[in-house]
């Protein structure tokens, strides 16, 4: 029998939170980048690989950076497109935040010669 690590339990239990907006007066912009964000093809089961990038301006609510790691974390082991990852991403971001602005783009590794950019945005 093998314990579970750490890790994975944290990925499993994965839920974004938001903080309170520490300066909601002002427009400003919060820009992360994700560059290890990982999930499975739908059809081959093979890996994709992408930077996740998110810019936005906050409202009343930014994202904790560790919850949104674990959550990013969380779709490694999901069978989904590209878009589908893409704009889950961007759904359950703007649920979370609701932002003034934002921006999700999904920059996926080139597979069989083919490069995608996901870019979605409000």
């Amino acid at each position: 029998m093998t314990d579970e690590k750490y890790g994975t339990k944290a990925v499993k239990k994965a839920k974004l939170v938001a903080w309170e907006n520490s300066n909601p007066e002002r427009d400003y912009t919060v820009d992360i980048s994700f560059p290890e964000f990982t999930c499975l093809c739908p059809r081959s089961g093979y890996p994709g690989f992408a930077t996740i990038r998110l810019v936005y301006t906050p409202d009343k609510k930014v994202v904790e950076l560790k919850s949104f790691k674990l959550y990013l974390n969380s779709f490694r082991d999901r069978a989904i497109s590209h878009e589908g990852a893409t704009n889950l991403i961007f759904d359950d971001l703007n649920k979370a935040l609701k932002p003034r602005r934002m921006e999700i783009t999904g920059d996926f590794n080139a597979r069989g010669n083919v490069k995608t950019i996901i870019k979605v945005s409000l």
